[in-house]
């Protein structure tokens, strides 16, 4: 075997195995895996050692797809129509409120502060973006179960359907706004997204529910279940749409025509963490902290905004949806975590607007760092105080 094939065999076993070490370090020190694995990865990566090799850094890009249509496949799963009929009003009045909580104060803050219309109705859009990769992984980590739980997964699915609404309806603002534009053109991309998502999404889930129901549980599951769906981010790409709406449409649409077959869920559960490991390093590994001292007064204000907005928006919508008062006061803490989607949504607005890229990447790379590593901290949190999180697979973890 070359050398550099050989680097590579044992930078992949090392990640693989820090995941292994996080699982006896979380538990005893009451962190979260995610934050751990983040952590390493800015010590391994480019922020610190920097001792990965430079062919890692084109892994990321794969792995955080990939990543990101299994986290989607599975919230998908909370889209079920006996819970929507349960608690449909409730997870309405939870996400709008949140999402147009964290949208209105940033932008409002932003536009105060003096921040030209369109910078401040891009970051007011990226906003409401959580990291469900993120805020799942915690979930399972715990093996927390329940009302709060299912509620808070639900919601997690909801707003980013609704968050990428509203961040293609202001993008195209903004660009109407920046460059004189018709709002055709803006508002014909944004509709492409969601549209073409929700299109790869049923398209898939229809030849799914035939394929799973002749498929045998173990090896043979594995296969077609994860087969299609990376076959869906595939067309949600070629679409040019968002392959994370893709694959929670994929899951909604599965788990309501297949109703109590949830092996293909299952079997998507049993395998996603090594490539969960994969994520959280190189997102570490990718991370750029000095980003945190150049966001200024406007990336403060993003923070700020969004914090409150969230909590604020949360707290309102489960008053108004009357949700139990541990489910008012926890939601927001809970869905505080985001990395990738909003990195993409960034990246997006940034080619759309490339006179406020430099600042839009500043402020959304710089924050992404601070929600993603204390972000699952409050969710665990969240967990603890609703009485969710099982506290008899400690022991187990740790052994």
């Amino acid at each position: 075997m070359e050398d550099g094939s050989a680097g590579l065999v044992l930078t992949l076993s090392v990640l693989l195995l820090v995941g292994l070490g996080t699982e006896v370090v979380g538990w005893r020190l009451r962190v979260p895996r995610v934050t751990l694995l983040i952590l390493a990865g800015m010590i391994a990566g480019a922020p610190g050692l920097d001792v990965l090799p430079v062919e890692t850094g084109a892994w990321y890009p794969v792995v955080s797809k990939v990543a990101l249509v299994m986290v989607g496949f599975l919230l998908g799963r909370n889209l079920a129509l006996p819970l929507l009929r349960a608690r449909g009003t409730r997870l309405i009045w939870f996400s709008a409120c949140a999402v147009l909580g964290a949208a209105l104060l940033v932008g409002g803050l932003l536009v105060a502060a003096g921040a030209p219309l369109p910078l401040a109705l891009v970051l007011a859009g990226v906003a409401p973006a959580s990291a469900p990769a993120a805020i799942m992984n915690v979930v399972e980590e715990a093996g927390a179960r329940g009302s709060y739980t299912r509620t808070m997964l639900s919601v997690v699915a909801v707003n980013n359907v609704v968050g990428l609404v509203v961040f293609d309806i202001l993008l195209a603002g903004a660009e109407m706004i920046a460059n004189a534009r018709a709002p055709a053109g803006p508002l014909l991309s944004g509709a492409q997204s969601v549209g073409g998502a929700l299109l790869a999404g049923a398209l898939l889930a229809l030849p799914t529910t035939l394929i799973v129901r002749h498929v045998r549980s173990g090896e043979p599951m594995q296969v077609a279940a994860l087969g299609l769906i990376l076959a869906c981010g595939a067309l949600a790409l070629w679409l040019g749409a968002s392959y994370l709406l893709a694959a929670i449409t994929m899951g909604a649409v599965l788990v309501n025509v297949l109703k109590s077959d949830s092996r293909p869920f299952d079997t998507v559960e049993a395998i996603d963490w090594p490539v969960m490991v994969l994520f959280f390093v190189l997102t570490g590994a990718s991370a750029h902290p000095e980003k945190i001292a150049t966001i200024g007064t406007f990336g403060a204000l993003y923070v700020v905004g969004r914090v409150l907005g969230l909590l604020g928006g949360a707290w309102l919508g489960g008053a108004l949806g009357r949700a139990p008062d541990a489910h008012r006061r926890w939601l927001g803490p809970a869905i505080q975590p985001q990395a990738g989607v909003a990195l993409g949504m960034a990246l997006t607005a940034g080619a759309a607007l490339p006179q406020w890229e430099d600042t839009i990447m500043a402020v959304v790379v710089g924050s992404t760092v601070l929600f993603e590593l204390v972000g699952p901290v409050f969710t665990r949190l969240a967990l603890v105080r609703t009485g969710e999180l099982d506290q008899a697979r400690a022991p187990e973890q740790a052994q």
